[in-house]
């Protein structure tokens, strides 16, 4: 596609030395939503497949750099500031609901100068404005929003907003939100200076790490292991409630705690946790690896976007684990994240992708889910039955009629009831997993973020390098080396 083919909404971005657009290739284009064809704006030059998903977006969009802050500047408007990344489900629904929404664009465009990042591409911006956001709420995530002046100090923030008030249980919309914020950076600007300095104050001051030349006391980490004991959900893994993270290196922290101290408790905290989460819908049965994280206490139900860093943390946690428990569950759990990784995240070029959409044909978790009938069509009665069984799946589901696997009954119990050794039952639901995954690869898949970027691959290495150690596998040694 020629630069005569695109229509900005803005002054061009990017330049050639001739002062020409330069335009989008056409496998960046592929990445754009179409709205026509013949409106895009200035992320149509970006190389973020994040920032190029809202290039054709109504809202006035920059990219973060000097540009949008002059011109902030010049037009005596607030920033406001949307962080996410590619794979994220809640930006998916906050960029349908409102930022394609030419009304709420309108009044984003009218009233701020606006700009999005990508927070894997820019995580240093990310990191700082975090802090702010989790400052406010007591909790933090993505997409992350943030208002600041045109010296980028930040004045309110949060993260997903629904458009309108009420929706989704929240009283004031972004709409209502954006019109309060806009009255009062013009109509109070000392309120809102005063309150950008005293945020930015203590950003600074919990963004700065205080030097130190001694580690952590023992008193320092017995209070830490403590402080996770105390929220410890002993029925169901894992620290609090819901929404639930998998916390590798917490999980890391506190089996090298009690193998200092001899606290066989604080293991079984790790263990208890360890086995739930690989038995949840959390993790993916069918293709191995984990996703996100899980919306519910019980890791049912998860958010279905999958992230290289994630996998790769947690193939160490579960390789610790194995060591220090000697559960061959978990050593199996570790290879299957591996072999996921090698066979579905690997990039021609070398390295890993960066992370899996959540969403497939509009529908979050699409891809990873089934319904009875689909597994009776496909499986023969004895498989239907094992993968019924074990995995709980039912006429009703357990997730809008369809059926996140999730371990229900242990293959133990399975064998016993059917009087068949326990090899052969995992070999009948062996055969029984492989034949859903070749058919779930016929599907739609997710957006895959082709971005491969170096510090996740530098987790991803040590991941191989240390299964190749523990489990004794050479070739996950030569892939370590060959990324």
């Amino acid at each position: 596609m020629s630069s005569e083919n695109i229509t900005l909404n803005h002054n061009k971005y990017n330049l050639d030395e001739q002062g020409r657009p330069i335009p989008p290739s056409e496998t960046e284009l592929q990445l754009i939503p179409k709205n026509g064809g013949e409106l895009w704006n200035r992320l149509v030059f970006e190389g973020s497949p994040y920032l190029l998903q809202h290039a054709a977006n109504p809202v006035d969009w920059y990219p973060w750099g000097e540009e949008a802050f002059q011109r902030a500047k010049e037009l005596n408007k607030p920033i406001f500031l949307s962080i996410g990344y590619t794979t994220c489900h809640w930006c998916h629904v906050m960029e349908h609901e409102s930022f394609e929404n030419d009304e709420v664009a309108g009044l984003m465009n009218d009233a701020f100068v606006c700009i999005k990042v990508d927070r894997e591409e820019r995580p240093d911006i990310d990191n700082v404005y975090m802090e702010v956001t989790q400052m406010m709420n007591n909790r933090g995530g993505w997409p992350m929003t943030v208002w600041l002046t045109p010296d980028r100090q930040p004045f309110y923030g949060g993260t997903y907003f629904p458009p309108r008030d009420g929706m989704r249980g929240q009283k004031v919309g972004f709409l209502t939100l954006l019109t309060r914020l806009q009255e009062i950076y013009h109509k109070d600007p000392d309120r809102v200076a005063e309150v950008a300095k005293n945020l930015t104050q203590r950003v600074e001051t919990a963004v700065v790490p205080k030097a130190s030349e001694d580690g952590p006391t023992a008193v320092v980490l017995k209070n830490a292991a403590e402080s996770f004991t105390k929220i410890f959900d002993t029925q169901f893994g894992g620290f609090g409630q819901a929404p639930k993270f998998p916390r590798s290196v917490t999980l890391e922290f506190l089996l090298r705690y009690s193998r200092r101290v001899g606290d066989q408790k604080v293991q079984d905290m790790v263990v208890k946790t360890l086995e739930t989460m690989a038995a949840g819908g959390m993790y993916d049965q069918v293709g191995g690896g984990f996703h996100r994280y899980s919306t519910d206490r019980k890791w049912l139900v998860p958010h279905f976007e999958k992230m290289l860093y994630d996998n790769a943390l947690l193939t160490v946690a579960y390789l610790e684990g194995y060591q220090a428990s000697g559960r061959e569950d978990f050593a199996r759990v570790a290879r299957e994240i591996l072999d996921y990784l090698d066979r579905e995240m690997r990039a021609p070029g070398g390295g890993f992708y960066s992370a899996t959409d959540a969403d497939s044909e509009g529908e979050e978790g699409k891809f990873f889910v089934w319904t009875l009938a689909e597994l009776e069509a496909l499986l023969d009665p004895q498989q239907t039955g094992l993968i019924q069984h074990h995995y709980g799946v039912t006429a009703k589901g357990n997730f809008g009629g369809t059926n996140i696997l999730a371990v229900s009954q242990p293959l133990s119990v399975l064998a016993s009831a059917q009087g068949l050794g326990l090899e052969q039952m995992r070999e009948q639901l062996q055969t029984a997993r492989r034949i859903i995954y070749q058919t779930r690869q016929k599907r739609i898949p997710p957006h895959t973020d082709t971005k491969v970027l170096v510090s996740w691959n530098g987790l991803a290495i040590s991941a191989f390098a240390r299964g190749a150690h523990i489990l004794g596998v050479p070739t996950y040694a030569e892939r370590a080396r060959t990324l």
